[in-house]
């Protein structure tokens, strides 16, 4: 009998893609709703700065190794209905065993 056993990595990407997949989806409806109080609702979200995290106000943060210069910035957006997708996911992951 053979389990079924998934990697890290399967799981991270379905769980991302549920995320992004929800977030668009957020946007969208927020795209088409009139003005209001739901239409807020579906666009108020949370930013996740990498830069912010460190304390760098730009956004990027810079590696300045004098023959080369790296810059590195991640900026993560999740709206309500990007929660929505994340769980949708993971219902799935568990599910779809």
């Amino acid at each position: 009998m053979q389990l079924n056993k998934r990697s890290l990595g399967f799981i991270f990407i379905v769980l991302f893609s549920g995320t992004i997949v929800g977030s668009v989806l957020g946007e969208l409806i927020g795209w088409i709703m009139p003005e209001g109080v739901v239409k807020q609702f579906f666009l108020m979200g949370v930013h996740i700065d990498l830069a912010g995290l460190a304390g760098i106000e730009s956004g990027v943060i810079v590696l300045n190794l004098i023959v080369l210069t790296l810059k590195f910035g991640l900026t993560i957006k999740l709206n309500f209905i990007g929660l929505v997708g994340l769980s949708a996911a993971y219902y799935f992951l568990r599910f779809f065993r």
